[in-house]
């Protein structure tokens, strides 16, 4: 049965993504608001469930390696696995307000998750961890957020432009962003609980299933809902729902695991703090060398290319 529904799983990610990016796209045009505000806030809160659903049940049992490697190794296959592929299928225009705002954002979220769970590395008397003051920190800053996103909300859409789909009804829009977050969720949980059954059968470290299996599994929605956005055009949506969730996962999900259950931190995810840093400072980079405000083709397989070397490098870690 857990292999069937490994199968039924991307069937459900694939049609719940077109789904949430249908009525999405015809939510925000209809109310003028942002389809980037869109894909900072229902998007990727909706893709974001199977991190969240995996970290809860991870942090309640204990298992900190899968916890914090899920969050770390999401947010990095978020900017180099799926905007790479999503920037292939389709170049990415990147909003003004997202260079300056949504991913040094990001970023600052990666640093202070990194300051936090070095807090008592020169303390011996302490070991390192993410504590319940930490998480709330963490959850403070994810409620700035928030605030900034609404005030972001209120400023008008720019007129569509021509050969857009019709709008939906509202019913319809918000029918179908709930069956998609529905479609996503279960569609992300099964495939990663069929991973994690294959991944335990070959006698793999908690630490290196959460930064790959389970990281590339609870990503699926991002990697769907970011590729059908960027095939459809909406590129706010592709590229809101890949920041908005590694937002979303320092700050909600991890910060919301702490307050669970206080997560051990291993040092040598320093190194994968350091790359989730690294993965987002390449966007900026790229928009530059693009000379436009874009993630173009090139850059895309570049990403991919990055990405491909992290994973060996974390089969070298063991």
């Amino acid at each position: 049965m857990i292999y069937l529904l490994f199968i039924i799983g991307f069937v459900l990610l694939i049609k719940g993504a077109d789904w949430l990016v249908k009525g999405s796209s015809s939510l925000a045009r209809r109310y003028r608001i942002s389809e980037l505000v869109i894909g900072l806030t229902i998007v990727s809160l909706g893709t974001s469930l199977p991190e969240m659903i995996i970290n809860v049940f991870a942090s309640a049992t204990g298992n900190a390696p899968i916890a914090i490697g899920n969050v770390l190794g999401s947010n990095i296959a978020n900017v180099l696995l799926i905007l790479g592929l999503s920037a292939i299928f389709q170049p990415l225009p990147i909003k003004r307000s997202t260079v300056f705002s949504e991913i040094p954002f990001a970023l600052a979220a990666a640093v202070l998750l990194g300051f936090l769970a070095n807090a008592a590395l020169f303390d011996v008397k302490q070991t390192l961890l993410i504590s319940r003051a930490d998480g709330g920190i963490l959850m403070f800053f994810f409620i700035l957020f928030m605030a900034y996103v609404f005030a972001m909300s209120r400023e008008k859409e720019e007129p569509g432009l021509e050969g857009e789909e019709p709008l939906l009804a509202v019913r319809k829009s918000v029918l179908l962003i709930s069956a998609g977050v529905v479609m996503l969720f279960f569609g992300g949980k099964w495939v990663v609980d069929g991973a994690v059954h294959l991944a335990t059968l070959i006698g793999l470290s908690e630490s290196f299933v959460g930064l790959t299996i389970v990281a590339i599994g609870t990503s699926l929605p991002e990697l769907v809902t970011s590729i059908v956005a960027a095939m459809k055009k909406n590129a706010d949506i592709a590229v809101g729902n890949v920041v908005g969730s590694n937002i979303f996962n320092i700050l909600w999900v991890l910060g919301l695991s702490a307050l669970i259950k206080p997560l051990p931190f291993n040092l040598i995810s320093n190194l994968d703090i350091l790359v989730t840093v690294l993965s987002s400072t390449l966007i900026i980079i790229a928009i530059v060398i693009n000379r436009k405000s874009h993630i173009g083709r090139y850059s895309g397989v570049f990403f991919v290319m990055c990405y491909v070397a992290y994973l060996l490098y974390l089969v070298y870690r063991g």
